[in-house]
Parts: structure tokens; sequence; C-alpha cells
């Protein structure tokens, strides 16, 4: 129980003190986390009363974290970059919803994949801008 308290000490100092992108790279590995275990769901048993529970849930949280980075687009900085991951976000949240409601697993590893090229991209930029020096200006275009 004390080692519970200590990770979610851990985890909220982690957000207050991350930069801008690391708290969008943390998003997407929310996201991530969150379908991983909305798959394994969908591996229980049929039978199983906990499943339906397990699957909406995290499919339910993945498409609020997904929310929360479409709505941190800054949309004037960002021009048609954020239109289209406006975009993107849409129709992964669409092809979560159509999961849930279908009880269907194929949308869900779709969406993980793209996820998880956006998030690898995404760290991949804050690597690149850490080894320059770079002065992170990336909020709002995640």
């Amino acid at each position: 129980m004390l080692a519970q308290g200590y990770a979610r000490t851990y985890r909220a100092n982690a957000v207050l003190t991350a930069s801008p992108g690391q708290l969008v790279l943390m998003l997407y590995d929310g996201a991530l986390k969150a379908l991983a275990l909305a798959r394994e769901g969908f591996a229980q048993p049929a039978d199983d009363i906990s499943r339906i529970a397990v699957i909406n849930t995290q499919l339910l949280k993945a498409q609020n974290i997904l929310s929360e980075l479409q709505n941190g687009l800054n949309m004037e900085a960002g021009g048609e970059f954020s239109r289209t991951m406006h975009r993107l976000y849409d129709y992964h949240n669409r092809r979560l919803t159509e999961a849930n409601i279908r009880k269907q697993v194929e949308p869900v590893i779709e969406v993980e994949r793209l996820v998880r090229e956006l998030r690898d991209a995404w760290a991949q930029m804050l690597s690149k801008n850490d080894e320059s020096g770079a002065v992170e200006r990336v909020r709002g275009v995640a």
C-alpha cells in the first residue's frame, strides 16, 4: 500500500515538473497503455463478466486522452499541421467508439499502431531538440 502512495507521488511530481513536450509524450504513453489494456480485455473469455467493463473503461480512457491532445492543439500557431492532427484525432476517436459499440478489437489495434507512430515521432523530435539545445516551443502543436 505504501509503495502505491510513493508511485502516485512520483507520477504527480513528474507531471508537475515536465515540459510541455514531455507532457504530450506522457499523454501518448497513457493512451497506449489504455489501448493495450483494452486489447487485453478483448482477449478475455466471452463469459468473463468483467470483460465488457474493462474494454469500455480503457477505451473511454484512451478517448479522453486523445480528446485532451486534440483540445490542446493551437489551431492558429500550428496551421495546416494542427488541422491535420485535429482530423486524425477525430478519426482515432471514431474508430475507438466503433470498437466499443461493436466490441471489435481490430479498430483498437489500428489506433494503437497509429498512436504509437505519433508517440515515437514526438519522442524523436523531443530528443533532437534536447541534443541541439533548442528551446522547446512545442506546446499546442501536438
